[in-house]
């Protein structure tokens, strides 16, 4: 049964909802106020809460962004954060359902642990792990990992690719069903039901198995977070959800409905990718009170640390954004960025659009770093959610609460109830797993099946031979510079 006619027998097409965690919240000043913690991001009391309280809204999962790199400026915000499956483990304990999905880079790190980590997480949680594969930008990245230089994104991309080949590989290295437990006669996995993945490819050796028997859901549910060309090929292939970011109900229309003709593309059921903006609800009790609200993050916001920040997006000096003056004619082109190409184009487009000074840009980041920040009563975010997710721009949204906890609880307590009265959310989780969740079926096992020889993922191209075979299918996924 697919997706779409699985909603349908349960009363129509649902929303699905994401609950992003960040420290004291998404706003960048949301710590500065007297109601928050300005430690809360290493405490895990903290998040443990946040995440029963999204689980009690029957969010589908929450999810932790990470980075390795120390972004930004210590002394104006909190910017220590903790390694997000370690954490997700440690929430697996006290909560039942929620899913529970961290960032890992495909860039800085190598197939074997990833699949193992996440593997593992699937297995402590009883399946709810989800991996948000990026890519990660930024030469200060690249630093800390022995390089001078970041990757340029076309690689990036072609050696993510690759990466998620093999992780699917070792996923299912493991049949189901390989562990019988069997004490009278002595055996507890039967061996020929647990395979060398044998991998040779541009980027990766690897003979495996894994190390951990195939996980709950079989493969853990892939997210995916870019929205440039490269990204949205990947994420056609690849991914179960895309984390977005858009504007204006055109832009997330467009790229809604160019993303699920890319997933057709490739052979998959567009129903089987969802699409989740990011929005920043900013809740009061009257339009007013969340004005207020609004306007007072804003005001706590430093305006030359913000500046900085701008200008390190834009890859340009601070001295050349004046706060109140619009941004300058000669920006780079999205061409000329090796790092986040769709976010740099948002963010512009959006200061042309609006014809926005720098010091008006800074606040209407600051609340999410480019996604949509809405203030309004509760029925108003229910609406603006419910409009979207109507019109073809979303399948659900990945909640960012400015303020944390009291943002979520806001949400939980008084949009969810509304969502619920009209036939558009969930009222209570009626299956176990993240892919339950998703209306997901659980992946085959390959070798169950007896097809890797024609499996999307089972290319073996010997690394030598590489560049005599020419292209292979990952470099067609992606552009050349």
């Amino acid at each position: 049964m697919t997706a779409s006619k699985r909603e349908a027998a349960d009363g129509g097409r649902r929303l699905h909802l994401n609950a992003f965690l960040m420290s004291t919240g998404h706003h960048e000043a949301s710590w500065r106020l007297p109601e928050t913690d300005s430690f809360a991001g290493t405490q895990l009391a903290h998040f443990q809460q946040l995440a029963r309280t999204a689980e009690r809204g029957t969010f589908d999962s929450i999810f932790f962004a990470d980075s390795p790199v120390l972004h930004g400026d210590v002394r104006q915000r909190p910017y220590g954060t903790l390694e997000p499956t370690l954490l997700l483990s440690a929430i697996a304990a006290v909560t039942e359902r929620i899913g529970l999905i961290a960032t890992a880079s495909t860039t800085y790190n190598d197939p074997y642990n990833l699949a193992r980590r996440f593997a593992s997480l699937d297995h402590i949680s009883g399946g709810r792990a989800g991996w948000n594969v990026v890519t990660t930008a930024g030469e200060a990245a690249a630093r800390n990992f022995s390089l001078e230089d970041q990757p340029a994104h076309w690689r990036r991309y072609e050696r993510a690719a690759e990466f998620l080949d093999v992780a699917r590989k070792l996923w299912d290295s493991w049949e189901d069903g390989a562990p019988v437990g069997d004490k009278a006669a002595g055996l507890w996995a039967d061996s020929s039901r647990v395979h060398a993945v044998n991998h040779a490819g541009r980027y990766f050796r690897i003979q495996g198995p894994l190390d951990v028997p195939r996980p709950p859901q079989g493969h853990p549910l892939i997210v995916q977070a870019g929205s440039s060309e490269d990204g949205k090929d990947f994420a056609a292939r690849y991914a179960d959800a895309v984390f977005t970011a858009q504007q204006t109900l055109p832009e997330a229309q467009r790229f809604y409905a160019d993303l699920k003709k890319k997933t057709a593309a490739v052979g998959r059921d567009p129903e089987t990718i969802k699409v989740l903006p990011g929005i920043v609800p900013i809740i009061g009790s009257t339009e007013q009170e969340a004005r207020r609200l609004e306007q007072r993050l804003d005001e706590l916001i430093h305006p030359e640390h913000a500046r900085k920040q701008l200008a390190s997006v834009l890859r340009v000096s601070p001295e050349s954004l004046p706060l109140d003056a619009q941004l300058p004619e000669d920006l780079p082109s999205e061409d000329a960025i090796e790092g986040a190409k769709s976010r740099y184009t948002l963010i512009v487009d959006l200061a042309r659009r609006e014809r926005l000074t720098v010091r008006q840009l800074i606040g209407r980041l600051g609340g999410g770093r480019g996604h949509r920040t809405f203030s309004g009563t509760p029925e108003q975010v229910a609406d603006a959610i419910q409009g979207w997710f109507e019109k073809g721009a979303a399948d659900g949204f990945n909640i960012m609460p400015p303020v944390l906890p009291s943002g979520l609880d806001a949400f939980v307590d008084h949009v969810v109830p509304i969502l619920r009265a009209r036939g558009l959310f969930r009222r209570s989780y009626s299956g176990t797993t993240l892919r339950d969740h998703y209306g997901l079926a659980r992946p085959a096992n390959a070798y169950a099946e007896n097809a890797y020889a024609g499996n999307a993922y089972a290319e073996n191209t010997n690394a030598e031979d590489a560049d005599a075979a020419g292209p292979t299918r990952r470099e067609l996924l992606v552009s050349e510079p």
